[in-house]
């Protein structure tokens, strides 16, 4: 399959416009054929077409395209982000050096759920969504233009003066992310160059934000095919003269990149989209986004990601390698979420956009099938993570420096973290539903809260005997924690879901993992080729997974196949 710039694969003049937007229709999600939808075992309210399709702004095949469109590029940064891994392992190996890189390393994480993938997406998503109502209404002016006009020059200086901050205190950062560290000289230098990411994580969750709400998926889909590209080239350019700080020089040059390749759609979409002047000071149509909303989901943000500073600092005090044990092993194991969550990423503009125009039913409709579908993609990802996870480890990183100890370590650690992606999963899919209607809400902070106490206090107790697997089993502990408060705080304050179907079709999958991971780690060790047995562990997982989850009448496997075989098709006929 090859991608056109600015035309999801497949689609035509006439059913999309470039970039992926397409005309009004009804709606059935990614993976669902037009006119079907997943059920829940709960009887479905129709909702306003009568046929038991939701009606909506976008088609059932959009969402199917826009769905493989970001999925497609999705993998194709997440194989980059494994050949920088791979990269960063060959080159420098899993020592002191390297866990002095992931002490910096920690700022563009925390910049990238911040900016990017969760916060500002949380709160510009819904603004955005409800600008293109009041468009939609025919509001004077460009309600869209007013909004980036408010929004934007603020939130420029709000990053240029945190990046310029974080770079003055440096050596304090470091200090406070790992103060057992080895080297804190070269994690002042790399964190001084990734703390530029600041503003260009900003800049590029902004335009990510924008073009989502307005159903244009490809640019922000390619932001981390950019940004990986740039860290490789980096290390590879300079690696020999800089070392380890090569691999920093990478991700600041990335953060620019991934600004670069988004910035001629949105300035496209802006300047066709804007009919006329933008409305005067007041208007209804120029409301200013909400920023008690930003300060909500920033904050819940910042403290799921503080599950990473929890790692870093236990794992500072374990012998040098630990946190590159711990970096690899996560990185490989939340692949299977990260996937599962595209289908969210692409779903979330819609949920917004039908809270913003009063449509509660197809808001919740599409809720469930993300929820259904997610815990079907994570649980088959998990159990191929927990199966294959030595094979997989010695395949992608045993070369150079990084030694057979090393894969037996991170290959435990993935294993343990694989038990929280479901946790991972659900938190991520369920979030989305509490900001989706742009109003404030100081729950998930609270339950996020109550997952890193526990993570907290598991990583204390268990990191002296059980070393780098103790740390993981907290991450794991944590976040189930807080995807269960969320799942129980579902209601007034979000989307309001039927709890009890939902769980009872989020046990399906589960079950259906359980056996296939059993099976499936029988087959992988059977072979002594690690290449050889990831492939007999990976085909028996499938097989078995497929089989419990068909027998159990999963609802998240009829729209999962349906994926499958349109792709299938697509790549058959080179589309």
């Amino acid at each position: 399959m090859t991608l056109t710039p600015g035309r999801i694969p497949g689609s035509s003049a006439a059913s999309t416009r470039p970039d992926g937007s397409g005309p009004p229709a009804e709606e059935s999600g990614p993976g669902d054929l037009p006119g079907e939808a997943v059920t829940l075992p709960a009887a479905r309210t129709a909702s306003a077409v009568g046929d038991g399709t939701e009606h909506a702004s976008v088609t059932g095949r959009f969402l199917a395209k826009a769905a493989l469109v970001t999925a497609s590029l999705s993998i194709a940064g997440a194989l980059l982000g494994l050949l920088r891994d791979q990269a960063l392992a060959q080159l420098f190996g899993a020592g002191r050096d390297t866990d002095a890189f992931l002490v910096a390393w920690t700022l563009p994480e925390f910049a990238a759920t911040l900016l990017i993938e969760d916060g500002l997406a949380f709160a510009l998503i819904p603004a955005f969504s409800a600008a293109l109502a009041h468009r939609a209404r025919g509001a004077a002016g460009d309600p869209v233009r007013a909004l980036v006009g408010a929004t934007l020059p603020r939130l420029c200086l709000a990053f240029v003066a945190v990046s310029a901050l974080l770079v003055g205190i440096a050596p304090q950062v470091v200090e406070a992310l790992a103060p057992g560290l080895p080297d804190p000289a070269l994690a002042v230098d790399c964190t001084r160059l990734t703390a530029t990411c600041v503003l260009s994580f900003g800049l590029a969750g902004y335009c990510s934000a924008a073009l989502r709400a307005h159903r244009r998926f490809l640019a922000p889909a390619a932001i981390y095919v950019a940004y990986n590209t740039g860290i490789i080239t980096g290390m590879f350019a300079f690696g020999a003269r800089w070392g380890v700080r090569s691999a920093a020089v990478g991700v600041a040059v990335g953060g620019c990149l991934m600004v670069a390749v988004q910035l001629p759609s949105l300035w496209r979409q802006l300047r066709e989209r804007a009919a006329a002047p933008a409305p005067a000071a007041g208007a209804d149509a120029a409301r200013p986004m909400n920023f008690a909303l930003v300060a909500t989901v920033l904050l819940f943000a910042l403290c799921r990601q503080s599950q990473v500073l929890i790692e870093r600092f236990l794992a500072s005090h374990l012998p040098a390698g630990a946190i590159s044990h711990l970096n690899y092993a996560q990185k490989v194991a939340q692949m299977p979420m990260v996937l599962s969550l595209m289908v969210c990423t692409v779903t979330f503009p819609v949920v917004a956009r039908a809270l913003a125009e009063g449509d509660t039913e197809r808001a919740r409709t599409r809720v469930e099938r993300d929820l259904a579908l997610a815990a079907c993609m994570v649980s088959l990802g998990a159990a191929t993570v927990i199966a294959c996870a030595p094979q997989i480890v010695e395949l992608l990183f045993q070369r150079g420096a990084f030694t057979a100890e090393d894969t037996a370590a991170t290959a435990g650690v993935m294993r343990v973290y694989a038990l929280g992606l479901l946790g991972q999963t659900l938190v991520g899919v369920l979030v989305r539903s509490y900001f989706s209607a742009g109003r404030p809400t100081w729950y998930p902070l609270g339950a996020m809260a109550a997952g890193i106490a526990v993570t907290s206090w598991i990583g204390v107790a268990t990191v002296r005997p059980w070393g780098v697997d103790g740390i993981a089993t907290a991450n794991a502990t944590g976040i189930t924690v807080t995807a269960a408060l969320l799942l129980a705080g579902m209601g007034s304050r979000s989307v309001p879901i039927r709890t009890r179907p939902v769980l009872r079709e989020i046990g399906k999958p589960v079950r259906a993992a359980l056996a296939a991971t059993v099976v499936g780690t029988f087959a992988a060790r059977a072979v002594a080729s690690p290449l050889l047995g990831l492939a007999a562990g990976t085909v028996t997982v499938v097989a078995v997974f497929t089989l419990f989850g068909v027998a159990l009448n999963a609802a998240g496997f009829a729209p999962a196949l349906r994926t499958v075989r349109t792709v299938t098709q697509r790549v058959r006929h080179g589309r």
